[in-house]
């Protein structure tokens, strides 16, 4: 039996009207009626009961449309798994999120998807926060959501998402924590905290800065693992961090200020994934992650969308090529500095089904 008499067999005998049939198929009438004939002449009996007034089928026919439907339902679902497959849509995705308000994001975008992409299994996990590169480049994320700027050769990406305004979080008995605001100059009054690990020395510098622009140093307070720790060194005095504004609202506690940092450039998010390694999967995710970011930011001033977010991610560049900042294919040069100062989360979470760590 060929395909087409198959299909046209089981679309007339659905709708028993041979216009809708030919409509559904887009041939003409006639051309519908030649297949049923020649299915008709395959089998050996009449399949239809044909009249001025309706359309019906055979006892045969009915049979026969019992026996082909099951197995061309899993003709078809075969061939849609392969080509979502092919397109790397049906597949499992392991997304990290470097701070709360990125994992906020990253559960919306989660969510979006099951709509939109039922196959596409989502699973979340927090990005380390000694190590903020290290279980990408393992392959044990996919992607992940993350403040820039990341200047890695075998990493690539799409463009910043939206960007955030930056707080600096100190104890609340620092004559900074009474202003309204303050500048990057006013960080040679206070030590920047640290983070344990290896990390490249451009995070570490735009995270905490060692000089102001005035080239006033900055000295560097106690190396902390985790945002707990920061924030209790902080409240005793031990020492400041830069982070971005949501921290105020994740993190409010008594003995820490949040205080507005002007004269500085807002901290940009961004999807990052491994060179040559945007597939399909990846690309519905970020088409996705751009929506969520748009209503994320909606209606609060600390936080802008660039224009050049609204675009789709191109394709990342070979490694030896130096990105600058406004490409939008290296997750590089697009954001200011920022802090990131993360409480590592123990587990991973499948479609978002375990609760969000608190971190920055």
């Amino acid at each position: 039996m060929e395909r087409d008499e198959l299909e046209c067999f089981l679309l007339l005998a659905e709708e028993l009207h041979f216009g809708r049939t030919a409509e559904r198929m887009r041939l003409s009438r006639a051309r519908v009626s030649q297949l049923v004939q020649r299915l008709e002449r395959r089998v050996g009996a009449a399949l239809f009961v044909r009249t001025s007034r309706r359309v019906g089928l055979t006892a045969l026919g009915r049979q026969l449309r019992d026996d082909l439907a099951p197995h061309h339902r899993g003709i078809e679902e075969a061939l849609a798994r392969a080509a979502a497959t092919a397109r790397g849509v049906d597949a499992v995705l392991h997304v990290g999120f470097a701070n709360p308000l990125a994992g906020e994001i990253v559960m919306k975008t989660t969510e979006a998807l099951r709509a939109t992409h039922p196959g596409l299994v989502v699973e979340i996990c927090e990005v380390p926060l000694g190590d903020p590169y290290g279980q990408l480049r393992k392959g044990e994320f996919d992607l992940q959501l993350q403040e820039f700027p990341v200047r890695e050769d075998d990493l690539g990406g799409g463009p910043a998402l939206f960007a955030e305004e930056r707080v600096l979080v100190i104890g609340s008995a620092h004559p900074l924590s009474a202003r309204d605001a303050v500048t990057l100059e006013d960080l040679a009054e206070v030590p920047l905290l640290t983070v344990e690990g290896e990390q490249p020395e451009y995070w570490r510098e735009h995270r905490a800065p060692t000089s102001t622009p005035g080239g006033r140093p900055i000295a560097r307070g106690p190396a902390v693992t985790n945002m707990q720790e920061a924030l209790i060194l902080v409240a005793a005095g031990r020492g400041a961090l830069l982070a971005p504004a949501h921290t105020a609202t994740y993190y409010a506690r008594p003995g820490v200020a949040y205080v507005p940092l002007t004269g500085a450039a807002p901290v940009g998010y961004g999807l990052v994934w491994r060179t040559g390694a945007r597939t399909g999967a990846v690309e519905a995710f970020a088409r996705s992650a751009r929506e969520a970011a748009r209503e994320t930011a909606q209606g609060d001033p600390r936080r802008t969308v660039p224009d050049r977010a609204a675009g789709t991610p191109p394709p990342s560049p070979p490694p030896h090529r130096r990105a600058r900042p406004r490409d939008s294919h290296r997750a590089g040069d697009l954001a200011g500095p920022s802090d990131q100062l993360d409480r590592q989360f123990d587990g991973c979470s499948s479609q978002g089904t375990h609760p969000l760590p608190a971190t920055m």
